[in-house]
């Protein structure tokens, strides 16, 4: 029977198979399948997890003999690819900053050996739950005080996220100390938050493929009393790197140095920032008790100088002392000899900047002790350098490493890029070789590049003690003292070296201002950032933010070159223009474009080269033409900009002001004289026909075409609305602006002849300008009284050119006026 039993079981089990694989919906009773066939649902028993302590492990099971240890910061253990990190006790919960930068790296990716790679702010943390060690990444967001009872909820809303977590594998042999195993977290590529591997850097991250490391070699580590360095080979794959004649797919091996910084227990204090003195600041929302509301508290960067226990009483009463710990710029060994000096005077030149802070030999540049053994150290973050850096890039930049807590300056490598000569010899140039005969040739002399290194080695240096661009500085300046060798022996050109006032072009060769006046250097302005910043104080962020509210506000009553115009972020301020000099950009760039008529007029002779094929000719003509369209810039600032002028409410006067109707005006002038007629200087045929190939597009046609349509779009006559709305009586109203730009352009209609080609395009581009306005369907355009003061205008040009073309006196210009009001008489018919 039972074996009957079985059998029909099959047979019923081979129906249900059948009928299954007929209808798919039909499902097979577990019952009729096999035990072979049929899942063991019962639920097992999860065997427990491991307790963690006891897969900790005697220490020398764990740090065999086998291993090479180096004790630091926290102690390395190495042997082979296995490393262990030794962490002490009473450096967990203590903030470090990692920074990563790039020892070795390929062609084409932009970033060169020293420049940073990423930089956050970390801690090791013993964990509450289990036994072990997590790596937290630190954001200063939201603070309090700990003696308020708001302090509690602050804490838990702005926590900070684990990057890590790492099981403790053993214990130092006194329990000082937990052994973990960092081996694998050193290889993982591509994870977010790996310190090793985490790429910021925007350049390089264009070459690595998503950070996907799959090769791992550490060269080296170093332990030292406050940091610990690491430096890795890693190879990636590539998207592609772009260079000079080549774009490859290849994989990618780079060299970085990773440095563990242990920040201080007590953070510096916060200096409070004043927006009326340029300093990089960080930010953090700060909660209390008694606010009744939150205080978004901004501080600036700036390096740790305080005067030694024993000077205090003696700083307090004025007498200069030296800083407990000096700032230290090393100049990389691998930058050439001969402008090692200059770099190092650019550094310390800063010095008489320090002493109006209380400090003397504050700073210092110096050559590396032992180019042998600057390899082991340069990298090492107890240093800062000045890395000479082989790229074809124009430049030099000042960054920091800072503790985000406080503002604190640690490090700097300033990046000085080997071909940023190349552009301080083009701008000596085009801006002193009316001047300076030493100017007027290829290759500059030794000393005179020494001086221009001088100079942009100083103003990077400044951006390295905190100090932001301040471009307004050079507004300071009354156009007239720029020609005045006593103005200029006592003050300079410009009161700040972080303004972009490179040198003195308004000056004239009969002025004979010798070259140390056409350079500018450390400031009023300088000097008194610095004092401001640097000066030693022991008061808290409140009491500081009130005391120096005050000082800013007295001294820039008292002297106006102190003036601080932010240009980066207050673009409308047409004081505060990069490239520019004095207090009247109309009048100084008058005198600069006499300057740049005299290099068009000597430009094959002073361009010369032997064996040349006029390569230096093309470059400085060009170098002629941007000159010029700054020039031009400059002036367009005055017509639609506004005066941001931030005040203490106890002084009274306004923010915000117009750019004076007077000045509006002499800006119109100018650009009528010297770019709506045409500027012939600047189409030499001597010149033109060695540097440019024919085009109708050509420079004077792109610049005036730009210059019309810049003057005539509807935001700028819009802002010229509002400015005479809100400023009336001040500002120049619409009405006039518009009469002013007709009739700069359509004056020479009662000749009946326009005979120029560039004056024609410039009626063609009115026009179409104007079109722009009145065919546009945007509200903003149409409903506001500027859409009817060009409809207007179109009007009144028509109706002149109709009167005009019975006087036209030669065909062109007859097709020429024809042309037009085919335009403006479908422009006024046609439909919205």
């Amino acid at each position: 029977m039972k074996k009957k039993i079985i059998y029909i079981s099959s047979i019923l089990l081979s129906f249900h198979l059948y009928a299954a694989a007929q209808v798919p919906n039909i499902p097979i009773p577990v019952s009729l399948l096999p035990k072979s066939m049929v899942a063991d649902t019962a639920k097992k028993p999860t065997p427990p997890a491991p307790d963690p302590r006891k897969l900790i492990k005697p220490y020398k099971e764990v740090i065999s003999p086998d291993f090479t240890t180096r004790k630091g910061l926290f102690t390395v253990h190495q042997h082979a690819d296995t490393f262990y990190f030794e962490l002490p006790k009473q450096i967990l919960g203590r903030d470090m900053q990692v920074v990563s930068r790039l020892v070795n790296g390929i062609g084409g990716s932009g970033v060169y050996s020293g420049e940073e790679l990423n930089n956050q702010t970390v801690r090791w943390e013993k964990s509450d739950i289990d036994s072990s060690i997590r790596l937290i990444n630190v954001l200063v967001i939201g603070t309090a005080d700990k003696s308020d009872k708001i302090y509690r909820t602050v804490k838990s809303s702005y926590s900070d996220a684990i990057l890590q977590v790492f099981p403790i594998k053993a214990y130092s042999p006194d329990s000082s100390a937990y052994v973990i195993d960092i081996s694998q977290y050193m290889r993982t590529g591509g994870n977010a938050g790996n310190l090793f591997n985490e790429i910021t850097n925007e350049q390089m991250g264009k070459v690595l493929d998503n950070r996907n490391f799959r090769d791992f070699l550490v060269e080296s580590v170093q332990t030292f009393p406050m940091n610990v360095e690491i430096r890795m080979v890693k190879t990636s794959a590539s998207r592609g790197i772009q260079a000079v004649g080549l774009n490859v797919q290849m994989p990618t091996t780079i060299s970085t140095n990773t440095s563990f910084i242990l920040l201080p227990e007590v953070p510096m204090a916060q200096r409070a920032q004043d927006i009326r003195v340029g300093y990089f600041a960080d930010m953090s929302m700060h909660f209390a008790d008694q606010q009744q509301a939150m205080e978004m508290r901004t501080f600036i960067r700036r390096w740790r100088l305080e005067p030694k226990p024993g000077d205090v009483e003696k700083y307090k009463k004025g007498v200069l002392v030296e800083p407990a710990k000096q700032i230290v710029i090393y100049i990389d060994p691998a930058t050439p000899k001969q402008w090692r000096p200059y770099l190092i005077a650019g550094v310390n030149d800063w010095q008489k900047a320090f002493e109006q802070a209380g400090f003397k030999n504050a700073i210092v540049g110096k050559e590396w002790p032992n180019e042998d053994s600057v390899d082991y150290y340069i990298n090492d973050a107890r240093y800062s350098f000045i890395r000479y850096l082989p790229s074809e890039a124009m430049n030099a930049y000042g960054p920091v490493v800072y503790d985000p807590r406080s503002g604190e300056i640690l490090q700097t490598h300033i990046g000085w890029y080997h071909n940023v000569m190349k552009l301080l010899r083009n701008w000596y140039f085009i801006q002193a070789a009316p001047l300076d005969p030493a100017a007027r040739k290829p290759v500059f002399d030794e000393k005179l590049m020494g001086q221009l290194i001088r100079f942009v080695s100083s103003h990077e240096v400044g951006h390295t003690l905190g100090l932001l661009h301040n471009f307004g500085a050079s507004s300071r300046t009354p156009v007239d003292s720029l020609r005045n060798k006593q103005y200029l022996a006592k003050y300079g050109h410009t009161s700040s070296i972080m303004d972009y006032a490179r040198f003195n072009y308004v000056a004239q060769p009969e002025d004979n201002i010798p070259r140390e006046l056409l350079f500018p250097g450390i400031g009023e302005y300088d000097k008194w950032a610095i004092e401001w910043g640097y000066k030693f104080s022991t008061d808290d962020y409140v009491t500081n933010k009130k005391k120096n509210f005050q000082l800013v506000t007295n001294r820039l009553a008292n002297n106006s070159r102190l003036w601080f115009g932010d240009g980066e972020s207050r673009q409308n301020d047409p004081r505060a223009q990069t490239e520019d000099l004095g207090d009247n950009s109309m009048k100084a760039n008058a005198y600069g474009i006499k300057n740049l008529q005299r290099i068009m007029a000597n430009l094959e002779e002073w361009t010369k080269e032997e064996n040349g094929d006029y390569t230096f000719m093309r470059e400085i003509h060009r170098e002629v033409e941007r000159q010029f369209t700054r020039y031009i810039t400059h002036v367009f600032r005055n017509i639609d900009g506004f005066y941001t002028t931030p005040r203490a409410e106890s002084n009274g006067g306004d923010m915000f002001e117009p750019s004076p109707k007077e000045k509006v005006r002499e800006a119109l002038a100018f650009l009528d004289e010297q770019l709506f007629t045409t500027p012939t200087w600047l189409v030499n045929k001597a010149i033109v026909n060695k540097t440019s190939v024919p085009n109708f597009e050509s420079f004077v046609y792109d610049i005036q075409i730009k210059g019309m349509n810049a003057m005539l779009d509807i935001g700028t006559m819009n802002t010229i609305l509002a400015n005479g709305e809100q400023f009336k009586g001040k500002a120049i109203n619409i009405e006039e602006y518009i009469n002013i730009a007709h009739g700069m352009i359509w004056r020479d209609l009662k000749n009946g002849e326009v005979k120029d080609i560039y004056r024609r395009n410039l009626q063609k581009s009115y026009i179409g300008s104007l079109q722009n306005v009145l065919l546009s369907n945007i509200p903003v355009n149409t409903e506001t009284d500027v859409y009817s003061l060009a409809k207007a205008d179109m009007k009144q040009v028509k109706q002149e050119i109709e009167q005009a073309l019975p006087l036209a006196k030669d065909n062109l210009t007859k097709i020429h006026l024809e042309d037009l009001l085919d335009r403006i008489k479908k422009v006024l018919e046609a439909k919205p």
